[in-house]
């Protein structure tokens, strides 16, 4: 007899895991603000596809490169002490480019190097991130915490674009980044009063190398996750088109400024939101396949109207549309594979799984930004959009239920 799946929010009664979510949205928030402004500012300095797909790029190709020895790290050493250094880095990084950036000394080249900088720390603290979240909720809770985890970045994609546009017409991006540096002390805050329990290993020891070996190796013999890892690809690969692409959409396709795309990148956490709130109902119906191949036609449907809609409230509510499609894929993943590793392991299993993802948008920004650089924004967004449908044709053979059992 199964039990009865716990409420959406329940485990925001556990103190310490409401701390955690609190603190994340507002980091979160800043992170979306960041994210947007250096795109923006990146139109501003070299306002080609190629040169704004590659901030894209550069945020998304060192947590492929360093996500996998993040996740050994989270299972040797104290995960805790990871994230406060990570989020130390991180208020550095963002704080240099905010100085940069006010005082006009920005270069391309520099906007790139510190946006790899900044990768390089959320490759380490996302596999950490994620293997502590079974730490402070019981499994039962487990499906609702990561529900809760797509919330609030999809709270933090629908407000802090917005926010952002309004800051970048008032002052530039420079303040932007700034204020995205003092997002995280709260996160640095909550970790420091945590005192976590230390747990006594039952197993010997690793080392960096061997545990790096060892965690590719248990991906590899567990069918799970390895359904996780084809579907990540499969689909991230295709979807990171929009994200590629959607700041060049705003200004050169439709000839607008900063607030009408961070109006767009709005709604897109605004769908995400509205795709956490249906979700938990959707599953108790549904299989998790059934859920993910609905959930990628409606993202396809959104880089298709993006290719091809210019009227800017018809955009307004297909990136609604994709919110949603993009928010219930990707959290169906993440449960799978946090559902698909045993404890010992966790941390690098998730960390292949993030490498998988922010390996595929890497690879994908980058594609994508050469296709349209040389074919045009519109066939670019038109073929990502056929290639999400064609890649449905995955799910008889790498279903994700595997990790359900």
């Amino acid at each position: 007899m199964t039990a009865t799946p716990k409420g959406a929010w329940s485990p925001l009664r556990r103190p310490l895991f409401r701390a955690l979510w609190i603190s994340d949205v507002v980091s979160s928030i800043g992170t979306w603000m960041h994210d947007s402004a250096a795109a923006w500012l990146m139109t501003l300095l070299a306002p080609s596809p190629l040169m704004v797909s590659l901030v894209q790029a550069a945020t998304t190709l060192p947590l492929f490169l360093l996500a996998l020895p993040g996740g050994a790290l989270a299972d040797i050493l104290d995960r805790r002490r990871i994230l406060l250094a990570t989020q130390v880095w991180l208020f550095l990084m963002a704080a240099m480019l905010g100085v940069l950036t006010v005082t006009s000394i920005i270069q391309p080249w520099m906007l790139l190097v510190i946006t790899l900088a900044i990768g390089a720390g959320s490759a380490v603290d996302i596999p950490a991130w994620q293997a502590m979240i079974p730490e402070v909720v019981p499994r039962d809770e487990l499906p609702a915490s990561v529900g809760l985890g797509t919330v609030a970045i999809n709270v933090a994609r629908a407000v802090g674009p917005a926010i952002a546009g309004v800051i970048i017409v008032a002052g530039g991006p420079g303040p932007v980044f700034l204020i995205n540096a003092a997002s995280v002390l709260g996160v640095f805050f909550v970790l420091w009063r945590w005192r976590r329990e230390t747990h006594r290993a039952t197993l010997p020891a690793e080392r960096m190398a061997s545990a790096v070996r060892a965690g590719i190796r248990y991906v590899r013999y567990t069918p799970a996750l390895r359904a996780v890892i084809v579907r990540t690809a499969a689909f991230v690969l295709f979807a990171s088109a929009l994200w590629a692409l959607l700041p060049l959409v705003a200004k050169t396709s439709l000839g607008r400024g900063p607030v009408a795309y961070g109006a767009l990148v709005g709604c897109l956490g605004l769908g995400g939101l509205l795709g956490a709130a249906v979700l938990p109902g959707w599953r108790r119906r549904q299989s998790t396949d059934a859920i993910t191949a609905v959930a990628t036609v409606v993202f396809a449907v959104g880089c298709l109207a993006l290719a091809w809609v210019t009227h800017f409230g018809m955009l307004l509510g297909a990136m609604l549309v994709a919110g949603i499609g993009w928010m219930i894929v990707l959290s169906s993943l993440i449960l799978a594979a946090q559902r698909g590793a045993a404890e010992w392991v966790r941390g690098r299993a998730l960390a292949v799984s993030t490498l998988t993802l922010f390996g595929s948008f890497a690879v994908g920004a980058l594609l994508w930004g050469v296709v349209a650089n040389q074919a045009g924004i519109t066939l670019a967004l038109t073929a990502a959009g056929v290639g999400l449908l064609v890649g449905l044709g995955l799910i008889p053979r790498f279903r994700l239920a595997a990790a359900e059992t």
